[in-house]
């Protein structure tokens, strides 16, 4: 039986993971040290362990802590883990910042949910609403192997698949790669993005417009919006929609924009995350 440490099983994405692996048969060990993830814990009845004893007797050991104190975190950990464990981390921003000490003797798997898609299909409200994913609504996991055989990824993708269930696929792909993916594009780009449209909702109802009717035209619009631009549907904007974005795009948009996808902005992105 695989032997599970969850490190900051009590967190705010660490009680997702808890939650889930309290459905599977492998051996866990919690460990928490915030008064306030101990409580969350408590509340699962989910009592911690002992760091000293789980850690050099897991086969697996699950850094779920924040990006700021991961590799202090780390640097206590992974001494203490056992020849042929492998070491997990739910983010790429710490591995890519060199923030994880490396160990020959051991492997390093980084996975991260994707969440479920705009067009994520549930047959129940209830998992519609799942929209962080991991408990009823299905969502892909991007995973990449940052050193050792392929007998930790495949063990990687198993715990992975496990703690971020119900999983519909898993994509494969390097550790510049998935911080391409995040914090580039879903933070970096889309976020931001996201953010203003939200700017621009709370302008217009602050000039009287009904509050429900901008947040039903900008929610709808916003739908078919990427319905189109990702292939959803065999359609397309009108002229004048197509007209005024052009008009647009430099007036939102540095001329550049682009180089947030190139890997030294990317590492700069993600020292802003690591560091207080």
């Amino acid at each position: 039986m695989t032997t599970i440490t969850l490190v900051g099983a009590g967190g705010k994405m660490g009680c997702r993971l808890t939650d889930n692996f309290l459905r599977t048969r492998y051996r866990l060990h919690y460990l928490e040290v915030s008064p306030k993830g101990l409580e969350n814990l408590h509340q699962r009845g989910v009592a911690t362990s002992d760091a000293e004893t789980a850690i050099p007797e897991s086969d697996v050991v699950i850094l779920a802590v924040p990006d700021v104190a991961i590799g202090a975190v780390a640097r206590d950990v992974v001494p203490r883990m056992k020849p042929g464990a492998l070491l997990m981390t739910l983010d790429p921003a710490a591995p890519l910042d060199n923030q994880l000490p490396r160990r020959e003797d051991i492997g390093c798997v980084i996975a991260h949910p994707c969440h479920p898609g705009v067009f994520n299909w549930e047959p129940t409200e209830t998992a519609f609403r799942d929209f962080y994913g991991g408990i009823s609504a299905k969502q892909g996991i991007v995973v990449a192997l940052m050193w050792g055989g392929e007998g930790y990824y495949d063990l990687g993708l198993e715990v992975a698949t496990a703690m971020y269930a119900p999983v519909s696929r898993a994509h494969r792909v390097t550790l510049e790669q998935m911080a391409m993916l995040e914090p580039a594009l879903v933070e970096t780009l889309a976020q931001t993005c996201m953010e203003v449209v939200k700017e621009g909702h709370d302008r217009l109802v602050a000039a009287g417009v009904p509050k429900e009717a901008v947040r039903d035209f900008v929610l709808g619009h916003l739908r078919i919006q990427i319905a189109v631009l990702f292939g959803e549907v065999n359609g397309t904007f009108s002229d004048a929609a197509y007209k005024i974005s052009k008009r647009a795009k430099p007036i939102l948009f540095r001329e550049g924009w682009q180089r947030i996808f190139e890997l030294d902005d990317i590492r700069e992105q993600v020292r802003d995350i690591t560091h207080k």
